[in-house]
Formats: C-alpha cells, sequence, structure tokens
C-alpha cells in the first residue's frame, strides 16, 4: 500500500501550541519534510523527536518531489512540515502536493495553529466575511498598485509581509487607502511580546516609527465603507 502525506501545521512562535495530534503524527511517520534543516531540528528537538528529516524549498523542489514520492510509493508516510505554522501558505510544497494528487496518494491536513484566524479573532473587527490577500510585493511600485487595486474592496482585509517591511509597508497604506483607516497591527503573536495595536493606519505607523518595531505580524485593514 501507499503511504499517505501529513501537513502538519506547526506553532507559530509559542512552541506550547503544538497539537496532540501533531506530535504524535511527527512521531509515527518515517520522514519529516522541512524547509531548511536547521529550523526543522530546532522544532523536532523541542519535542524530543528523533526523525530522518529531507529539505524542500524553493531550490530543489523538483528534484525533491521524485524521491519523495518513489518513497511514498514504498509505503513510507510521510509529513510536511513549514518554518512554522500551516505549510503551503507562502510557503513550498505545492508542487509535491499536485503530484500526489495526480497519483491518487491520501493527503491528510493536521490543523493547528494559525497567525491568520489569532489576529482576525484579537482585532475587534467584524470577521463574519474578509479578504485575505496575503503578501504584497516588495517591489514598492508595485506594491501600491496593489494598494490601489484593494481601495475598491470594501471588506476586512489581511495583509502580510517581512519585519523589515513593515514601515513601508503602513507608510503605503495610509498614502494609498487613507490616513484614517482603521487598522489594526497584529505584533509577535503567540509571543512574550505579543501586543495588538489598534487605530488609523497613521496612529499605527507612528507607533511602529517610535518604538522601532521590528517583529513577525499580520496587518488588518477595516476597508468597509460606514
Amino acid at each position: 500500500m501507499y503511504g499517505k502525506l501529513y501537513i502538519v501545521s506547526t506553532p507559530i512562535g509559542n512552541y506550547e501550541d503544538i497539537t496532540l495530534r501533531a506530535l504524535n503524527i511527527l512521531k509515527s511517520v518515517d520522514l519529516v519534510i522541512c524547509e531548511e534543516y536547521r529550523e526543522g531540528r530546532r522544532l523536532l528537538a523541542n519535542y524530543k523527536i528523533e526523525k530522518e528529516l529531507t529539505e524542500l524549498n524553493e531550490h530543489n523542489e523538483k528534484e525533491a518531489v521524485d524521491d519523495i514520492l518513489m518513497k511514498i510509493i514504498e509505503g513510507k508516510n510521510v509529513a510536511l512540515i513549514s518554518d512554522c505554522g500551516t505549510p503551503l501558505f507562502s510557503d513550498p510544497g505545492h508542487l509535491l502536493v499536485d503530484v500526489l494528487i495526480s497519483q491518487k496518494i491520501q493527503i491528510i491536513p493536521v490543523p493547528g495553529a494559525s497567525s491568520i484566524m489569532s489576529a482576525l479573532v484579537g482585532s475587534g473587527f467584524d470577521i463574519e466575511k474578509f479578504y485575505y490577500y496575503g503578501w504584497l510585493s516588495p517591489k514598492r511600485e508595485e506594491r501600491r498598485g496593489q494598494l490601489i487595486r484593494l481601495k475598491g474592496i470594501h471588506e476586512v482585509i489581511i495583509l502580510m509581509d517581512t519585519p523589515y517591511r513593515l514601515k513601508s509597508l503602513l507608510t503605503d497604506v495610509a498614502k494609498i487607502l487613507g490616513n484614517n483607516i482603521p487598522v489594526v497591527l497584529a505584533y509577535q503573536l503567540t509571543m512574550g511580546n505579543e501586543r495588538f495595536y489598534r487605530g488609523t493606519a497613521a496612529g499605527v505607523l507612528n507607533t511602529v516609527e517610535k518604538n522601532n518595531l521590528k517583529g513577525e505580524f499580520v496587518l488588518i485593514v477595516n476597508n468597509r465603507k460606514i
């Protein structure tokens, strides 16, 4: 019989957020696929789990997929993890999943911690409906063009980016969507210094500049028209 692929969500910062099911899966599989050996080893070592690891990232995905497919065909069960959170969200692994689906191999998602849902439920906004845009372009003009298009979407909008672009992202949000547009910056979620900064785009930008904030974040923009 073929093996299975488990898509295992891992903590987004706080190691205590791992689920019992995720731990059991990671202990039971034959192979764990990670983005980088260093991060994969660190995660497993924290839970005292020793497993064979293989890297799958944007540099080797095409080559790695064939090897992983053969191991699953041989009957080995495999877990896919990312550096943190749920795999496949802005992470490698899509090609692997596509290939396994084409071969009718069972894929089992194992849910867990989510920065998106944590940010939404802590925002205070009405989240019955929301629009996930995710990562904007790192290029200034393209990013501003994307924000101009988002201006026409009158919903709660979720944006993400790297810590070092937080200030430039908020600057562009304030400039294009308006200084007074309501935003919530969910900062360093699940960590000891977790904070929710609520207010206008200009006000939150001022806080970021004043405190020189550079950490993981989710930015939620309330672009609903009142």
